[in-house]
């Protein structure tokens, strides 16, 4: 994986509005099936050729949940990094994820409230300049107060 910055915590007193992080991943064989194997969710289109070349994506494509799961390592490792508590998030997802694809997981700051130490993050995932997946989170921010 190849990221933006190193990881650790940004706290709430730190986070500004507009403030990115990414991380790119090129998803593989080996990622699919140890997310079928993790998740149960063994349905063929993600792990046989010949049933999803008969589907409507015509091929192998990426569990979408493998894909979310990139922008919550963001949102865990780098902003706001470690100590984020999850509290919400919506997806979409706009197109497939295929093996060999080089996924760039986005999350940028689109509101903050500090009394409560929540932050509103724009999500979203790119393969080859295209948004595959969009969605926004909400999440409890670490402060530098209570470490």
């Amino acid at each position: 994986m190849l990221d933006n910055l190193p990881r650790g915590t940004i706290t709430i007193e730190e986070i500004e509005m507009g403030m990115m992080r990414y991380l790119r991943k090129t998803v593989t064989d080996e990622d699919i099936e140890m997310f079928a194997q993790i998740s149960t969710d063994r349905n063929p289109v993600h792990l046989d050729d010949d049933y999803a070349r008969d589907t409507i994506f015509e091929g192998r494509i990426a569990h979408g949940m493998l894909t979310a799961g990139l922008i919550s390592a963001v949102i865990g490792e780098q902003l706001p990094g470690h100590g984020t508590v999850y509290m919400g998030q919506s997806l979409k997802f706009l197109a497939p994820v295929r093996p060999g694809d080089t996924v760039v997981a986005e999350v940028e700051v689109i509101g903050i409230d500090v009394a409560k130490r929540r932050v509103q993050l724009e999500t979203r995932c790119i393969v080859d300049g295209k948004k595959v997946l969009v969605g926004e989170a909400t999440v409890l921010a670490p402060s530098g107060k209570f470490d």
